[in-house]
């Protein structure tokens, strides 16, 4: 734990002047307030008000006392997209109790919960997203100004890389002095899309950066004349954007992972424990699948119709086959390695918050009734026919988020893991999906105008 003094001697070293008091919304979005250094001990001990009122699905009204955002101090990061200003993520109170409705918060109660049952939840979370520009009309086209990012395959593309080398050079900059250690960037699948890689850590720490990065990605494309998104789905015509989650779990007291098991029958490495968490997603999928992939537009990327019929689409790289296996990207879970799984259909656009802490109890309920996930399944499930998917037994996940939010009304673990904030969720989800079914599209007036 980092002490008021270190944080004080921190600050005073940095020359920082101003801090960003920073939490998200039911979305995942980061709302902030910016206070002086000098009210350092304030934002420990009292907190940053905020009006609850003013954001949907926070839990409050018009008569309802001020949210107090309390800093965590190991949350420090000095923002590198300007000078004298830090960053930290708070936990919301009122009246000094803890405010449940506040995500990190819920998060925090399913972490008491999985310490107590002597776990630690490592994750790392692939950041993909698009680089874009606003045309006149409205719409977005991709940011390319050398127009150079054209191919119809640009994965690792040099001259598609190296057209956004400044924007992906300051992001790892960045990101190595805050202590991130990230490793990797390339172009992804859609012209673009990119993705930053940096080390895996307890899930917490890696939610508040997953939350940090989508800060630092808006201010650094700013600087290059372009918006970050992460959006799931920004293009019809383009792959949509994950947020894959790599983890294990790991004894609280040791460190050491409890999902390695070198002799492994199922030759996977994975141990009776990794089977029994990967049971729980199982048995969760669908509803888990409502926070997860929590818009609209999440379910243009989990749509399995294209990868039935075209299996060689470039297109694809997403599925809803509710399904494991080895190393093998055709699978919901793909077995990176031993004892080191990968789920590959959390969104770019899931609140991390909320999606980690129905991971976590979805996974725990697996052990606790040592479900079985059955045998893995090998090869390229993009070349069977939905009739064979179905012969195996393999399940779809929800194609919308209605269907995901009807999953989630009759699954109770999953909303117990959002407490209460599960019915600002459901009623926030709901009102989209009504706010989108009423819109008339482009689409349906090219389909539609003249055939009847």
């Amino acid at each position: 734990m980092t002490s008021r003094e270190e944080i004080r001697i921190r600050m005073n070293n940095d020359n920082v002047r101003y801090v960003l008091v920073q939490f998200v919304d039911l979305n995942g979005s980061p709302k902030v307030k910016v206070v002086p250094a000098s009210h350092l001990n304030e934002m420990i001990d009292d907190g940053v008000a905020f009006t609850g009122a003013a954001l949907p699905g926070m839990g409050q009204g018009l008569q309802s006392h001020d949210m107090m955002a309390r800093i965590d101090l190991d949350s420090y990061t000095l923002v590198p997209w300007t000078e004298g200003l830090a960053r930290f993520a708070s936990d919301l109170y009122v009246d000094g109790q803890p405010h449940m409705f506040c995500p990190r918060q819920n998060f925090k109660r399913v972490s008491s919960y999985l310490a107590e049952q002597g776990y630690v939840f490592n994750v790392g979370i692939e950041p993909e997203h698009f680089l874009v520009v606003k045309k006149e009309d409205g719409s977005i086209t991709l940011w390319d100004p050398k127009d150079l990012d054209r191919l119809r395959y640009p994965s690792y593309d040099f001259q598609s890389t190296a057209n956004a080398m400044n924007y992906l050079s300051d992001m790892m900059d960045a990101m190595a002095c805050m202590g991130w250690k990230p490793y990797k960037s390339d172009h992804e699948d859609g012209n673009g899309q990119f993705e930053i890689n940096f080390i895996y850590s307890d899930a917490l720490t890696t939610a508040d950066r997953y939350t940090f990065f989508k800060m630092l990605t808006s201010q650094f494309a700013q600087k290059y004349g372009a918006i970050a998104t992460h959006m799931a789905k920004p293009f019809t015509d383009r792959a949509g954007s994950g947020g894959h989650i790599h983890y294990h779990l790991a004894d609280a007291a040791t460190g050491e992972n409890l999902f390695l098991d070198e002799e492994d029958r199922r030759g996977l490495g994975l141990s009776q424990l990794a089977y029994h968490f990967i049971g729980g997603i199982f048995a969760h999928a669908p509803a888990l699948c409502s926070v997860m992939s929590p818009t609209v537009n999440c379910y243009k990327r989990l749509q399995v119709g294209p990868a039935l019929i075209d299996p060689k689409s470039e297109f694809l790289w997403t599925h809803a086959f509710v399904s494991y296996g080895d190393n093998n990207r055709t699978q919901m879970i793909r077995t990176v390695g031993p004892g080191h799984l990968e789920d590959r259909t959390m969104s770019s656009a899931c609140n991390p918050y909320l999606a980690l802490s129905a991971y976590i109890m979805a996974g725990l309920d697996g052990i606790r009734r040592e479900l079985d996930p059955g045998e893995p399944n090998w090869g390229n499930l993009f070349d069977l026919g939905l009739p064979e998917i179905r012969r195996r037994g393999i399940r779809l996940l929800p194609q919308t988020l209605v269907e995901s939010l009807a999953e989630l009304k009759e699954d109770q673990l999953v909303q117990e893991s959002l407490g209460v904030i599960y019915d600002e969720f459901m009623e926030l989800k709901l009102g989209e999906w009504r706010e989108f079914h009423r819109q008339v599209t482009p689409w349906e007036i090219q389909q539609y105008l003249t055939l009847f």
